[in-house]
């Protein structure tokens, strides 16, 4: 499947691409690939959700400290953004930021909070925009109660997702290990 914001740019492409096809064929090889990259990055593959605390994104984990884990995006993962719990939306918080490459951690970057309640506690997803991505689509909204795994949102071309968890559990996963979204990354402590 694609998602959905994805489908007019795909369409765009997919015009241009007739176009040159029928005016200047050689141009049109480079629109090609570039069909074929805004296609890939745009898809939507189906996920099989795991026990636990899952993986709000694809990509690999670059940071953990306390309850924190910090998952880079690079723009060959999927970004589309899922909830790590199942829960009620608290809380949605827009800070609006500068626009910095994905792979730093700054706190000034641009982000949305999304704060998820269960009887387990509060999870906080972060989605930070990265230098090429400037577009955070968020697909809840306060008051919706979600599913684990249910998809809350997606981040163009680039970026970051740091997921907050309340002190009950356990990272299971280590810093430079790829996770896919919906992935274990951490289980109640015993």
């Amino acid at each position: 499947m694609i998602e959905k914001s994805g489908l007019r740019i795909i369409l765009l492409e997919t015009i241009i691409l007739i176009f040159f096809l029928l005016i200047f064929t050689p141009l049109s090889l480079l629109i090609l690939l570039l069909l074929a990259f805004t296609i890939f990055f745009f898809r939507d593959p189906p996920r099989e959700i795991q026990d636990g605390i899952v993986s709000p994104a694809d990509g690999r984990i670059d940071f953990i400290e306390n309850q924190r884990i910090e998952i880079f995006m690079s723009p060959f993962d999927c970004h589309i953004n899922r909830s790590p719990v199942a829960g009620k939306v608290e809380r949605i918080v827009y800070k609006k930021g500068k626009f910095i490459p994905a792979y730093r951690r700054e706190d000034f970057a641009e982000r949305n909070e999304i704060y998820i309640r269960n009887n387990e506690g509060v999870f906080k997803v972060t989605q930070i925009a990265g230098f090429f991505a400037r577009r955070i689509k968020c697909y809840v909204k306060e008051g919706d109660w979600i599913e684990k795994g249910e998809k809350i949102g997606m981040i163009k071309f680039g970026s970051r997702v740091c997921v907050d968890l309340p002190e009950k559990y356990r990272i299971t996963r280590k810093i430079g290990e790829k996770v896919r979204a919906g992935e274990t990354i951490a289980l109640e402590k015993e």
